[in-house]
């Protein structure tokens, strides 16, 4: 079993910075069509664009059920514009934050007024903040900006060579998009993951069943469940370590959306000890609320534990076909990712084409129990 190390150095050659870019935009564009965790790990940057443009109004372009983080980011984002489905781009195909997919299908008519609504926006600046640019630049250049920034892939061709930059394989993802802000003019000296919590998210989770009797730090989140199969621990491994926690005192509680609600109940009905299952219960914000209070998640490599670094709970993740490196927390030592290397990793497949999924089954229940122990141990204010 490996456990993802530090950060490596991107090594392609970096071109010069663009700072005027930041200082001269007035109106700017942020394409960022990715789900949960993808774009808790871009808050960093968005950061950044707003110490460095403070008048400007910066809009988020994602996915539709991104629209509630504008209002929840609003120190840093100031309008949202969603994203239709369109070719090429599989994530918007329409998905909820936790990755449950709805009925919106692919809408030409629905990309031209998308385009059109985004061009009237006038924008000085269109930033490409998605993936290496392969499908997502000419979208980016779509919408007509006086400039585009973004990454893209050496050998393909380059939109602007001052603002664009050669996209690097080894980086962290929070990193990765600092580092294009910075080019751009932004200050990347705050790399913390956030999300504000709001007074209705308490009195969302403490409507749900069963929540009432949680005393905060005495109960772990443990949530089994991600969108595809292959990035999925197995759930009687997951079992076994909610009993192992249990043992230990700790409340379980189980969490994940609808579409999860069947790897839940297995890990439920292999459980020896209750569980409090609050699958498809908590919207996000009261899911956040939850989080803050209690003394670890344990969980697969999606979302939530992304939105655990983001509240400060410490977690242990198992990474299962990921690519460990690139989504790996910055803080290795209150966030634990586990994985195991196979030579078929970063894996595209829904399920694993492999007998016996050995990048997930490679994890032991004692390597997760081994990096929870000294979490648990950890104090943490109330």
């Amino acid at each position: 079993m490996n456990t993802a190390g530090g950060v490596r150095r991107c090594t392609q050659q970096r071109v010069m910075s663009s700072p005027y870019l930041l200082r001269e935009a007035r109106r700017i564009a942020v394409l960022r069509a990715l789900r949960l965790g993808d774009l808790l790990c871009a808050v960093p940057a968005l950061r950044a664009l707003r110490t460095a443009a403070p008048h400007a109004k910066i809009t988020l372009i994602g996915l539709p059920w991104a629209h509630e983080l504008v209002s929840r980011f609003a120190q840093y984002l100031d309008d949202f514009l969603a994203l239709p489905a369109c070719s090429g781009l599989p994530e918007t195909a329409g998905q909820s934050a936790e990755g449950d997919d709805d009925e919106r299908g692919e809408d030409g008519e629905g990309m031209a007024g998308f385009l059109e609504l985004a061009r009237a926006r006038q924008f000085d600046l269109a930033i490409q903040l998605h993936d290496s640019g392969r499908v997502s630049n000419p979208l980016i250049l779509a919408l007509a900006a006086r400039r585009a920034a973004g990454y893209y892939v050496a050998g393909q061709p380059c939109p602007d060579s001052q603002s664009f930059l050669p996209w690097c394989n080894d980086e962290r993802e929070v990193l990765r998009c600092l580092r294009l802000v910075t080019h751009l003019g932004a200050p990347a000296v705050d790399r913390r993951l956030e999300f504000p919590l709001h007074p209705g998210d308490r009195l969302a989770l403490q409507a749900l069943p069963g929540v009432q009797r949680l005393q905060a730090r005495r109960y772990v989140c443990v949530h089994p469940g991600a969108h595809f199969a292959s990035r999925r621990w197995p759930a009687p491994r997951f079992a076994a370590t909610a009993d192992a926690l249990a043992a230990r005192g700790y409340e379980i509680v189980l969490t994940g959306s609808a579409g999860e609600r069947a790897v839940i109940e297995e890990v439920a009905a292999g459980m020896r000890h209750p569980a409090i299952d609050l699958a498809g219960a908590t919207r996000l914000g009261a899911l956040a609320q939850l989080l803050q209070s209690a003394q670890l998640l344990v969980a697969n490599d999606t979302g939530v534990a992304h939105l655990a670094i983001a509240v400060g709970t410490p977690s242990v993740i198992v990474s299962s076909g990921g690519d460990a490196q690139r989504w790996a927390p910055v803080n290795a030592i209150r966030h634990r990712m586990l994985h195991y290397t196979t030579p078929c990793r970063p894996c595209l497949h829904a399920q694993c084409p492999i007998v016996g999924h050995p990048c997930a089954h490679g994890v032991e229940v004692q390597g997760v129990l081994n990096a929870a122990t000294p979490l648990l141990a950890r104090q943490r204010a109330a």
